[in-house]
This record gives structure tokens, sequence and C-alpha cells, in this order.
């Protein structure tokens, strides 16, 4: 088996069946070991997932080679079939391409093709905006998130250490693992996104994500003021209130006396 991009792309040998790892948008050339030139006359054909029908080729003692394609409406224009030896390749690869691909020959060659989609740089938020629940707290809480993902796993790492982890399978969906570390903690850490044939990284900052003691004195000082000084103005404009309403009220209650003694 070999790949036109090497990086990415793997197989191995199971139960008579090639397993086949590519990263999508990548290619791949699924390789075969028939030579048609010993042969007067010789035909092959390539079936992919669902047992569809992909490339029949022909060759003959004169080495005129006659090839079809089918399923355009499928792989269009990204096939190619090495016309000495029926290898296939297939172009820009995509995650619905994955499946059972059989070569029809003298020889039959059966490739279980997986095209895993390429992995986004996860995501790690911390409290770094707020000010911990206590000036005792020794802890900063993190989270490392990623979106929309399937086969993979998602792990924190300490230096070389996996921590905690967790896996998908299936379905496309949104993973997220928390991690607790301490203020002043020097060690080096890490999120990591990986499937079987590649990985992001996003390693942490503790400097950037979790505040130090200076900080959370000043950021706990200035959320104070501030709190302080919202108070002031309500009890200010409440203060104001009331001795409008007390000087109203007495200038209501003189009004009303003198209008009685002038009736009176």
């Amino acid at each position: 088996m070999f790949c036109i991009l090497i990086f990415f792309c793997f197989w191995h040998l199971v139960d008579g069946v090639k397993i086949v790892s590519v990263m999508e948008g990548d290619s791949v050339t699924l390789h075969t070991d028939v030579i048609y030139k010993h042969r007067h006359r010789y035909r092959l054909l390539w079936i992919g997932p669902e047992n569809t029908r992909i490339v029949r080729a022909y060759w003959f003692h004169d080495e005129e080679t006659y090839i079809m394609y089918y399923g355009d409406q499928i792989f269009r224009d990204r096939l190619q079939i090495d016309n000495r030896t029926g290898s296939l390749t297939i172009r820009n690869m995509r995650t619905t391409d994955s499946g059972l691909y059989q070569m029809h020959s003298l020889l039959r060659e059966s490739f279980n093709v997986t095209v895993y989609a390429r992995l986004p740089i996860p995501v790690i938020i911390g409290d770094s905006s707020n000010c911990p629940p206590s000036s005792s707290s020794q802890n900063c809480s993190l989270m490392c998130s990623a979106v929309n993902v399937s086969h993979v796993t998602l792990s924190w790492l300490k230096g070389i250490s996996v921590l905690s982890s967790i896996s998908v399978s299936d379905l496309s969906i949104s993973l997220s693992l928390p991690l607790e570390v301490e203020y002043q903690d020097k060690n080096t850490y890490s999120c990591v996104l990986n499937n079987p044939i590649s990985n992001r990284t996003r390693h942490l900052d503790i400097s950037q994500f979790c505040q130090t003691s200076a900080d959370r004195v000043h950021c706990c000082g200035f959320t104070e003021a501030v709190i302080r000084l919202v108070i002031s103005a309500v009890v200010g404009v409440a203060t104001v209130a009331i001795v409008v309403y007390d000087f109203t009220s007495r200038r209501a209650e003189r009004k009303r006396r003198t209008s009685q003694s002038v009736h009176e």
C-alpha cells in the first residue's frame, strides 16, 4: 500500500484485509501485486463501498488498455488506475469515502479504508476573568474542549503522563475535559486531541489562565471598590428622593392649611 502523501496514511493486514487509514483531503493508492503483461488478455474490476462499481479495465497482448470509470457522481474525477498493475488511486479523500474496497481479478484483494477528518486545535478556557471564590483558594479550574469531532480522544497531560481522557467513536459531538491545578504550579500541562493517525495539542500557560495571589487581591479589591461605588450611588439617589418627597409633602401641607384659613 502506497500513498501519494506519505504522512497521515497507514495500512496493515487483518484476516486477509488490508486496513487503510488516511487523512481527509489526502490521496491514497490501493496497491495490488497484479502485473498483466505476462498474459495475452486481462481484466480487472474495482468495487467500492456498498458494492459500487468504480473502475473496470482491460489489457490486451498488444499492450492496449481500455479503462471504464463508474460512479462519477461519487468520485467524479478523483480516480486514477495504474495501467500496468491495476492499483487504484483516489484523490482528495472524504470521510464519506470510508468503507470496503475490493479488487476482482484472478486474485481478489480487499482494503478496509477509514478516512479521518482533520482535527481542530483544542480550546482551553479558565477563570482568569473572575476572582476565585475566596482569597484562600489555591486551585485554578480549567476546561479543555473540542467541537464537532468523532473517532477521537481528548486528554490532559502532565508532562508526558496522561492525567485524564475521554473518547468518542461514531457520533460527531463536542467534548470537554476539566482540570484543576494550583496557581503556583510549575509543571507542564497540555491538552491533546488525537485519532489513530494524527493529533493536535494546546499547551497550557498557567499564568495566562490562572491568576497569581497579587492578581487575585487586585481583582477582588477592584471588584469591591466597584460594589461600594454602586451602593453609595444607590444610597445617594435614595437620600435625594426622600428629601424631595419630604419637601414636597410639607409644601403641600402648608398650602392646604392656608386654603382652610382663607375659607374660615
